[in-house]
């Protein structure tokens, strides 16, 4: 894998930095490597302060960003001035450079709405292009919208496996207590939907066009807000999600709950069978295609 990103994508790393550069500069933030323990510290709150985890836990520590530093590994931030808005951490895999896992990655309330993960994400690939790594890996939880949105649409990343309960009771405010189900994605660094995306121009989906054309609805929002299943017999499938998981997770942990039982079924019975996640609507629906498309 890495030879085929050595021989054939110089202008592919090029090109990346490039976005990245312009990312950043339209997000009004620096964005740069760090690894003095000053900074890792501030990434370390910056990420307690976006999960708020019980206390005494942390989503990471400042010696081990500054122990995974030190073996080649990338760690982030995105920078207002002097202040840390938002970070990224990551990891290799095996084999050796073969991938790199980006582990987490938030961006705090205060610099929401200006493209701060979108610039982070496209310095990670860059940086990860200039390593030669050909792809990089990372986990989301599939109820949450604007996350499935940016990593499928945003970032032309590419879903490849539904991991039941993957991380086990977390205890935060954003995943709550339930199970910690997860989708497992793949960033083809060099791939035209990835290149695509990067430039600004990524795939869309219109679920309402699909459905006109005779896409099935196995998984759609009901009247009462909750999941309402449905047939899967078309080529192409469109899976539901709430608008706002955590808020329901706040106010009705029960029906927080139903909406991971519906979609681990549903999108996690879709993918296992063969079938590929192709896009994403904005309007929330994952777009699934039965045969390749």
């Amino acid at each position: 894998m890495t030879d085929v990103v050595t021989n054939t994508v110089p202008s592919v790393r090029d090109e990346a930095a490039l976005t990245a550069t312009a990312a950043a500069a339209a997000s009004g933030a620096e964005v740069r490597e760090l690894a003095e323990i000053p900074d890792l510290n501030a990434v370390a709150l910056l990420f307690e302060t976006i999960w708020q985890p019980e206390p005494g836990s942390q989503p990471v520590n400042a010696e081990l960003l500054k122990a995974m530093v030190a073996a080649g590994n990338y760690v982030a931030g995105a920078f207002d001035g002097p202040r840390l808005l938002g970070a990224c951490f990551g990891f290799f895999g095996r084999p050796a450079k073969g991938g790199l896992h980006s582990h987490i990655a938030g961006v705090l309330p205060a610099g929401l709405g200006r493209g701060l993960g979108f610039a982070l994400k496209q310095h990670q690939r860059a940086w990860a292009l200039h390593q030669d790594v050909p792809v990089i890996s990372w986990t989301f939880d599939p109820l949450v919208r604007r996350n499935a949105h940016f990593n499928v649409t945003k970032l032309g990343a590419r879903p490849a496996q539904y991991l039941p309960d993957f991380y086990g009771p977390m205890h935060d405010s954003i995943n709550g207590s339930g199970d910690t189900d997860r989708i497992m994605v793949a960033w083809e660094l060099a791939s035209p939907p990835v290149r695509a995306a990067a430039l600004g121009e990524p795939a869309r989906f219109d679920a309402v066009a699909l459905r006109a054309r005779g896409a099935s609805t196995a998984l759609a929002v009901g009247p009462d807000g909750g999941p309402v299943s449905g047939p899967a017999d078309g080529p192409l499938v469109l899976v539901a999600v709430p608008p706002d998981i955590e808020a329901l997770r706040r106010t009705d942990p029960a029906g927080g709950r139903s909406w991971r039982v519906a979609l681990r079924e549903v999108l996690g019975g879709l993918m296992a069978g063969g079938a590929e996640v192709v896009g994403f609507d904005r309007a929330g629906f994952y777009v699934l295609a039965k045969e390749k498309p």
